[in-house]
């Protein structure tokens, strides 16, 4: 089977050829710290060769347990935040029926997720939601402690148990936690939940071919079998030993980087297709949250055109020419949609008679990226065959890698967030947290209480 693409010929207006072969270097160090253990972060390797480590074994009891969710519930919720859910969820959207909510006849439960916010409305819908159904849970928590999932958690343990029995919670409630230690490895074990380790050296945001993205996506009813062959093939594609001008990861990275230093700040990642809303944001959270410390990184924006057009293209067009876009486009849609002919021709569109919507879509993509050059933005392209579960886990392992190369060209830890500490160091404090009280006191004097 085929490759993903990238296409970076439309960045050559704002950088060059030369200027991103000027890199090649860099790149190659980024990728030999990666390979040898010697980057910043280093302890946090595990997702590099994580394809290619899988095993049938491993996959198939992922599969046995997602059998057991699908078999016994209408509803499965995955609790979690961050890399937690988005990865799962990215995959979930992008291969689901756009209306899976409104379908009479489910293949297997309705996927929904919780513990990615503290919204009271939000956790009390949900609750009012599954009060008559069968559902299970999935808790995605490597400690059992974020407050978000922990507390999302809590409420939905209780509903389990009060609407379905304590015998049957324990089969409809998995927990995807640490090996050993943690507030929710001790409750999956005294409870008896089925558990699967989220390894010490993969972090949240790279962790969807971990348990923690293959149990969900295996729950909805797709293949992770292919899913991790995709990715196995990518990390094959974006070996160490393949040459510079030949990965396209460390091109990416290259060209990424290139127009960075020509003062492009932003990167925003455009889809076509609206089924890849979730994976923008997956996309969002691994380059945000691998690249922006140290005063530095791209700063990752999304949009879903055609939709966004007609809110966010006038800035892209004639705003501040800070940013550059990567598009990522799907060749050929799962589905197959004529333009009928209509006699009143009333809105014009008779001249698309005959022409499938893809073919349409295609044009606007094509009419957006020159215009968008034209007004100048430069544009790389990432072209995906199909969107199906192969594809995907290549799309998922490509950028992983680019990443991984990119804060190391960048200079920075890519597998810390030590930034994500603040806000909860504050939170603890104003709700008076036991172990926060000289935070509180500082804080309150702060807010001249």
């Amino acid at each position: 089977m085929e490759n993903i693409k990238l296409n970076i010929d439309k960045t050559f207006g704002c950088t060059s050829a030369a200027e991103v072969k000027a890199l090649e270097q860099k790149v190659m160090a980024a990728i030999e710290g990666l390979e040898k253990g010697t980057c910043l972060g280093n302890d946090f390797l595990g997702w590099l060769h994580l394809p290619s480590s899988i095993t049938k074994e491993h996959l198939d009891d992922i599969k046995a347990c997602a059998k057991t969710l699908r078999d016994n519930c209408e509803v499965v919720v995955v609790a979690g935040i961050g890399g937690s859910y988005l990865g799962a969820r990215a995959v979930i959207e992008a291969l689901s029926n756009s209306f899976q909510w409104l379908l009479k006849s489910q293949n297997g439960p309705i996927m929904i997720y919780a513990g990615n916010n503290i919204g009271e409305d939000y956790l009390a819908e949900l609750s009012e939601f599954l009060k008559d159904k069968k559902f299970g849970v999935i808790n995605i928590s490597k400690s059992g402690t974020t407050t978000e999932t922990a507390l999302a958690f809590r409420l939905l343990k209780k509903q389990c148990e009060d609407q379905r029995g304590k015998e049957t919670a324990k089969k409809v409630i998995v927990a995807v936690t640490d090996a050993v230690k943690g507030a929710a490895r001790k409750t999956a074990e005294t409870e008896g939940y089925k558990t699967f380790v989220i390894p010490d050296n993969i972090g949240g945001r790279f962790s969807v071919l971990t348990p923690v993205g293959l149990l969900p996506i295996a729950t909805a009813g797709f293949d992770i079998d292919q899913l991790v062959a995709g990715a196995r093939d990518m990390e094959a594609a974006t070996a160490a030993s393949v040459p510079f001008d030949q990965n396209p990861s460390a091109q990416y990275a290259a060209c990424r980087n290139a127009l960075y230093a020509k003062g492009k700040k932003i990167e925003i990642l455009v889809n076509f297709q609206p089924k890849l809303h979730y994976m923008m944001e997956w996309w969002k959270q691994l380059y945000g949250e691998s690249e922006g410390k140290d005063l530095k990184g791209i700063f990752p924006a999304s949009v879903d055109f055609t939709t966004d057009l007609h809110s966010m293209g006038q800035w892209i067009q004639e705003g501040e020419r800070t940013i550059f876009e990567t598009v990522i486009s799907v060749e050929t849609p799962e589905k197959n949609l004529v333009v009928p002919s209509d006699k009143e021709n009333l809105d014009g569109l008779n001249f698309l008679a005959g022409k499938r919507v893809d073919e349409v879509n295609k044009m606007a993509e094509l009419g957006t990226q020159l215009a968008h050059v034209d007004g100048g933005v430069p544009n790389m392209r990432v072209s995906v065959p199909r969107l199906n579960e192969y594809y995907l886990g290549q799309l998922i392992y490509f950028f992983e890698k680019a990443c991984g190369i990119s804060g190391g060209v960048l200079g920075v830890n890519t597998f810390n967030q030590p930034g994500v500490e603040a806000y909860k160091k504050n939170m603890f404090a104003l709700l008076n947290k036991p172990g926060y009280e000289e935070e509180s006191k500082k804080i309150q004097a702060k807010l001249g209480k």
